[in-house]
This record gives structure tokens, C-alpha cells and sequence, in this order.
């Protein structure tokens, strides 16, 4: 399945809501609700394939908590619905790409580790001429 297609699963499983929204819309905002709410539970993913719903249900942190997505930002419950399920939709592309491969861990160059020596020589200096000398007792 596509990204696209398992947002859409998702938003037709899911629990939307709507409030009233704190934005712009004058005297209309006491008494629209504008502000659309989203909410994904895992029983959401019931009937997607085993391997999908399980990666979905680990990197959206479903095992944890439910998924909430709201906007109020527009003035339109259909813009911010619009909104939510855009967001939905990256979301669940970001959950849904492979993991990036295990970083291999890479030898110092040998000029790097030439570097590091001199530092140490040059400090080891500078702690040597910091002890009063041996017979000064």
C-alpha cells in the first residue's frame, strides 16, 4: 500500500472531532466550530497487512499513546479537515520509508590522529613546566 492509501484508511478509521477555534472570524468564532481534531487509536490499523500495521503502530508511537492531529488556523472546518489530513499524510510517508542504513564506523585519518599526538605532547609540556622544581623543598 502507498502512503497515500493507508492516510486515507486511516482518516475514514479514525476519530475526528471539531471545536471552537481561537483564530480570526470575529464575532462568527462563538459560535463555529472550526477547529478539527484527529485522533488515531491503534484498533485503527486493524486490517492492514501484519508488518505495515506494526511498523506504523511503533513509529507513530501508537503502542504509547493515540495520534492527535488538530488545526485551527483557518477559518473553514473544511480547511483545517484539509489541513489534518495533509499532515496525516506526511506522517504516516515519514513512518512508512525504510530505516536509514547503520552507520559504519570510519578509522581516523592518519593525519587526524598525527594531530591529536602533537596536542598531547604540547600540553604535556605545559603541565610539566607547571611543577616546582624537584629541589625546591
Amino acid at each position: 500500500m502507498t502512503p497515500d492509501e493507508v492516510a486515507e484508511w486511516l482518516t475514514a478509521r479514525g476519530e475526528w472531532s471539531s471545536s471552537r477555534s481561537s483564530g480570526p472570524g470575529g464575532q462568527r468564532r462563538d459560535h463555529a466550530e472550526t477547529r478539527v481534531q484527529l485522533t488515531i487509536r491503534p484498533e485503527a490499523l486493524a486490517g492492514l497487512p501484519e508488518p505495515l500495521a506494526t511498523r506504523l503502530t511503533r513509529r507513530l508511537g501508537l503502542d504509547e499513546r493515540p495520534l492527535r492531529l488538530r488545526a485551527g488556523t483557518e477559518r473553514r472546518r473544511e480547511d483545517n479537515r484539509r489541513l489534518v489530513e495533509a499532515r496525516l499524510r506526511a506522517r504516516v510517508a515519514a513512518a512508512l520509508e525504510p530505516p536509514s542504513p547503520p552507520r559504519r564506523p570510519t578509522r581516523p585519518t592518519a593525519a587526524s590522529a598525527k594531530r591529536r599526538v602533537e596536542a598531547k605532547r604540547r600540553r604535556s609540556v605545559v603541565k610539566r613546566t607547571r611543577r616546582t622544581p624537584a629541589g625546591d623543598d
